[in-house]
């Protein structure tokens, strides 16, 4: 089938040859062994017509000549034609950026990174909005190229080792296990022999480190705050130093945290001693004396 395709094509590019009167020898050898030559030998070889500098002066050399055409032979009248450049538009431009195999790669980084970190510290609002607009236009860069969704499952996941190794005592396995898959799904990420489409070696290094460094930084913050003791509210209070304002005997008022709080004790206590709270009931403290042993 490789040899019927390649006889195939170079029929095709002999007809095209000899039908425009070039270098049909040459159009077949192309095909069937790569030749390549200069722009001088490509003339000399009747393979191209002329030599341009510019477009100007391909405009200019253009003038006068015969070109045949399905309707019949036509001649072109290029003296003096003015050369329009249509450039993109700048959401054709954003787009393109948008569509390159490297930003994609980024994006899904970033809104992954973001959306769990919402997830482990729900309320942070901002790494969710980041995370959820990333993901979506890494969608839609990821729709435009052609992905090997092997590679894209690989990256999930490294992501989910990453997770795990916030809960499991791996002792780093999951996190080299994160790093390999999520490394090889950016490999194998992009589906094409063209080289403008592959990601180079170096992104994916900065990528991958960079993912996994943020990653482990910022939600492993998040989840050591879950057991944090808390400062604030009724859990705050608890084991909170303060000082007596009026005397407790049983019942009187302390300061703590910046407030008057009515507060009892089982032991008398004078203004000015150092109390420490150990009970709360409703509005009420249940303080005792700090002394030198507590």
């Amino acid at each position: 089938m490789r040899q019927k395709a390649e006889n195939d094509l170079a029929a095709f590019a002999r007809s095209i040859a000899e039908k425009r009167r070039r270098n049909a020898e040459w159009a077949e050898k192309a095909v069937r062994e790569s030749v390549a030559v200069t722009d001088v030998e490509a003339r000399e070889q009747r393979v191209i017509d002329v030599i341009a500098e510019d477009i100007p002066d391909l405009v200019k050399q253009l003038d006068g000549r015969q070109v045949i055409l399905l309707q019949g032979t036509v001649t072109l009248h290029t003296a003096g034609a003015t050369v329009r450049v249509q450039q993109m538009t700048w959401r054709q431009r954003l787009l393109a950026a948008l569509s390159h195999p490297q930003i994609a790669l980024m994006l899904l980084s970033l809104g992954s990174i973001g959306l769990l970190v919402e997830l482990y510290n729900p309320g942070l609002i901002f790494p969710g909005v980041v995370g959820a607009l990333a993901l979506l236009l890494a969608f839609y860069s990821l729709q435009t190229l052609p992905i090997n969704y092997t590679g894209l499952l690989l990256i999930g996941l490294g992501m989910v080792m990453f997770i795990l190794e916030l809960k499991v005592t791996s002792f780093g396995m999951l996190i080299l296990g994160g790093i390999v898959a999520m490394s090889l799904g950016a490999l194998m990420l992009i589906d094409s022999p063209e080289e403008y489409l592959r990601i180079p070696l170096s992104t994916i290094v900065l990528v991958v480190g960079t993912t996994a460094g943020l990653f482990l930084f910022v939600v492993g913050a998040a989840v050591r705050s879950v057991g944090r003791k808390p400062v604030s509210g009724r859990e705050g209070m608890l084991g909170a130093v303060g000082t007596v304002r009026g005397r407790i005997d049983p019942t009187g008022t302390v300061f703590v945290h910046g407030t008057l709080w009515s507060a009892r004790s089982t032991s008398p206590l004078e203004v000015s001693e150092t109390v420490r709270v150990i009970g709360i009931e409703g509005m009420r403290l249940t303080v005792e004396k700090v002394t030198e042993e507590t």
